[in-house]
């Protein structure tokens, strides 16, 4: 990782956090120093419950970063936060139209996608309403096949997507997509049917950012 003089960044982490791993992504594309601290989701019923991070974050998730006396939220917001602080190498490109469809695809897996199989919501299947753990897959791999397909289908009308979504360098929606395919990996999901996508997560995973990035290389990886 390399330092960058005058950074004061803490991440509030958790090795196979999603939106975690977004943010983790962008840091390293940066090039910029930060602490983590694991905030482990499943231990004695999920650390983010524990009074001094929901203080901190008050949904009681990750990630959290904190910037000197500034706490951040959101990946999406940490994201665009950190590229307008450090904007080089920028992961949005300049121009309006280019900006809002890479914003759209980062959002599609973000904010549509992610939430319908995020950890706590697979949760409240199996413990509130005792869906059952075939029931559970099904419902995973359902909403990942919506999503993906639709991401296959906006790369190709913007027809841009070479190494990466938006050309030949990496950036907000890459963030997104190799953080989703880890996911879609681990369960089992069908994704290399989509070959815009099989050749941007080939790129992806050749890249050193993304290594770096990747859940299996964090400190409380287990």
């Amino acid at each position: 990782m390399n330092a960058v003089s005058g950074t004061d960044l803490l991440l509030y982490d958790y090795w196979r956090s999603t939106a975690a791993y977004r943010v983790r992504i962008a840091l390293q594309l940066k090039g910029l120093a930060y602490e983590q601290r694991s905030v482990h989701l499943v231990r004695d019923g999920g650390e983010q419950r524990q009074p001094v991070y929901a203080a901190l974050n008050p949904q009681q998730l990750v990630p959290t970063l904190v910037h000197g006396e500034s706490v951040l939220t959101q990946s999406l917001a940490i994201i665009e936060y950190l590229d307008e602080t450090w904007p080089q190498p920028a992961l949005l490109p300049a121009e309006p139209l280019r900006r809002a469809q890479v914003r759209t695809l980062a959002q599609v897996i973000a904010c549509d996608l992610h939430p319908l199989n995020n950890l706590r919501v697979l949760q409240y299947l199996s413990g509130e309403l005792a869906v059952s753990d075939a029931a559970k897959s099904s419902w995973y791999q359902h909403w990942m096949s919506q999503g993906l397909r639709t991401v296959e289908a906006l790369l190709t009308r913007y027809g841009r997507a070479a190494a990466f979504c938006d050309g030949e360098q990496p950036g907000l929606a890459d963030c997104c997509l190799a953080a989703q395919i880890y996911n879609a990996r681990r369960f089992a999901c069908e994704w290399e049917c989509y070959p815009l996508i099989r050749q941007i997560i080939a790129s992806c995973d050749a890249h050193p950012a993304f290594q770096r990035a990747a859940p299996e290389q964090q400190p409380d990886a287990a």
